[in-house]
């Protein structure tokens, strides 16, 4: 059967060879919202405007100006074939190779996690703990699609950022996207372990920031499928849930400055174990903790202790 199906509130005739008449853009965005909704796709009437505006090669601007108009075959055909995708599960970011992080726009594929909205406060805190900081020295640790690094050096072009990460296939897409925005001569990519690199080029940083995986394998299996079976697991498994966070607020004193930040992402409910972790550690001060939009505890910071010293952090 050709998609999509007669409703009972309306027929919606997509367009082929003979037909009366062509459906209109609007008739197109209705039906694949409708289409997509039946199917359990969330945010289904987003997922549909977006996939309808790559058919169509427009923005958003140009699709209302043209809601009434008739839409081309070639386009039906092609708006068809992005809304199997997405009924398949595969996310509509990777479908249309980008995602808007910070107001600028990446690029993205399967080789790296899709950036998230509540990762911008990752950036925000980052960027007001470095106000005051001259030309400071960042780090990006864990890239991914680099939608951190670049933002962080978009807003400062006086910073040097180390963007690295142990996916090699992930560097390639950050690479790609600091081309993009023109900030590749102030963005290093360095392949590796969590600080390992930084430390192995001897980098002093002023901050280090990170959004590691945080998802406990125990309940991997209950993620959306849409993330579960197309976002790249390493990227979002970690064991305990903060295994990494354990390992960086042991290891960032390798690499920070005295006073330099620590800030990492958390998911809900996971900031009070991340706090009892630097707490712990005895290394840190204004260890602080950052909500999101929707009011979650997501950013976890703190700063090295002033007097505080590390065998390998003060050799260089």
């Amino acid at each position: 059967m050709r998609w999509p199906p007669p409703t009972r509130r309306r027929s919606w005739p997509p367009w082929s060879e003979g037909a009366a008449r062509r459906v209109t853009v609007g008739e197109a965005w209705q039906a694949g919202r409708e289409h997509l909704t039946a199917l359990g796709v969330p945010e289904a009437g987003i997922a549909a405007e977006v996939l309808l505006r790559h058919a169509l090669a427009c923005s958003r601007t140009e699709l209302y100006l043209h809601w009434h108009s008739p839409l081309a075959p070639d386009a039906w055909a092609r708006y068809e074939a992005l809304l199997a995708e997405r009924a398949r599960g595969r996310p509509v970011a990777y479908i249309v190779g980008r995602r808007e992080f910070m107001g600028l726009e990446f690029l993205v594929d399967e080789r790296v996690l899709i950036p998230r909205p509540e990762t911008e406060l990752l950036v925000e805190v980052a960027l007001a703990a470095l106000a005051g900081q001259p030309a400071p020295v960042i780090a990006d640790v864990g890239t991914g699609s680099g939608a951190v690094a670049v933002s962080l050096a978009v807003a400062r072009h006086d910073a040097l950022v180390f963007a690295t990460d142990i996916s090699a296939a992930a560097l390639d897409v950050a690479r790609a996207n600091a081309r993009r925005h023109g900030v590749e001569g102030r963005v290093r990519f360095l392949c590796g372990d969590l600080v390992a690199p930084a430390a192995a080029v001897g980098a002093r940083l002023d901050a280090l920031v990170c959004n590691p995986p945080y998802v406990d394998p125990a309940t991997a299996a209950t993620l959306p499928p849409e993330i579960r079976d197309f976002e790249p697991r390493e990227a979002l498994v970690a064991p305990e849930g903060i295994g990494l966070h354990r390992r960086l607020v042991a290891e960032a004193p390798r690499v920070l400055t005295p006073g330099g930040l620590l800030a990492v992402e958390v998911a809900a409910g996971q900031a009070a174990a991340v706090v009892e972790l630097l707490q712990r550690e005895a290394r840190y001060e204004e260890i602080a903790t950052h909500r999101d939009l929707g009011g979650w505890e997501r950013v976890v910071s703190a700063r090295l202790q002033r007097a505080a010293s590390d065998a390998v952090g003060t050799s260089g």
